[in-house]
C-alpha cells in the first residue's frame, strides 16, 4: 500500500469541498445557466437542444420567456423538471390585429403562395416582419404576423446541466 502525503490529502479534501459547494448552487438572478430542453406544443416536439449545445442564458435578464424563467428559480445542477407555460407568460394571445390581407401581386413571384408558407417582409421603415400565410384567396392572401407560438400552451422538459 502506498502512503498518501499530507499535501495530496489536503488537495483532495479541498477539491471535494469545492465540488460539494458547486452542487449546492441554485438558479437565481445573475447566474449563468445551461440547460437541456425539449419543447412540446399539443404533444408534438417543436424544438429541442438534443444533438446541440445546451441552451445558455443569464437568469433575470429576460433572455428566455418569463413563464419558463420564473419556474427555474431554485433548481440545481442535475435537476429535471417539466414546466408548463401559459400563452400569457410566453408569446401572448393571438392578436387579431396582426392579420393582413395582401394582394397576390405584392407577393414574391417565384413561388405560388400556399397555406402555411412563411414569408419575410419589410415595412416601409425597414423593419422585418415574419408572416405565415393562413388563407389563399383568388386575388389576395391572408398573412398572420403573430409569433408562431402565440396563443399556445408550451410544455418544456428541462434538465439543468450547469450553473455559474
Amino acid at each position: 500500500m502506498k502512503r498518501i502525503t499530507l499535501g495530496i490529502l489536503v488537495a483532495f479534501l479541498l477539491a471535494a469541498t469545492t465540488i460539494a459547494k458547486g452542487a449546492d448552487v441554485m438558479i437565481e438572478d445573475g447566474k449563468k445557466v445551461k440547460m437541456e430542453y425539449t419543447l412540446k406544443v399539443n404533444g408534438e416536439i417543436v424544438d429541442s437542444s438534443e444533438g446541440r449545445e445546451p441552451l445558455e442564458y443569464t437568469q433575470g435578464q429576460g433572455a428566455i420567456i418569463p413563464g419558463l424563467e420564473k419556474q427555474l428559480v431554485g433548481l440545481k445542477v442535475g435537476d429535471k423538471k417539466t414546466v408548463t407555460v401559459s400563452p400569457e407568460e410566453a408569446y401572448g394571445a393571438v392578436n387579431p390585429d396582426a392579420f393582413a390581407e395582401v394582394p397576390k401581386a405584392n407577393m414574391p413571384q417565384e413561388q405560388e403562395p400556399q397555406k402555411g408558407m412563411m414569408l419575410q417582409m419589410q415595412t416601409p421603415d425597414g423593419k422585418t416582419l415574419n408572416g405565415t400565410i393562413t388563407e389563399v384567396k383568388d386575388e389576395t392572401v391572408v398573412l398572420d404576423f403573430n409569433h408562431p407560438l402565440a396563443g399556445k400552451e408550451l410544455l418544456f422538459d428541462i434538465e439543468i446541466v450547469g450553473i455559474e
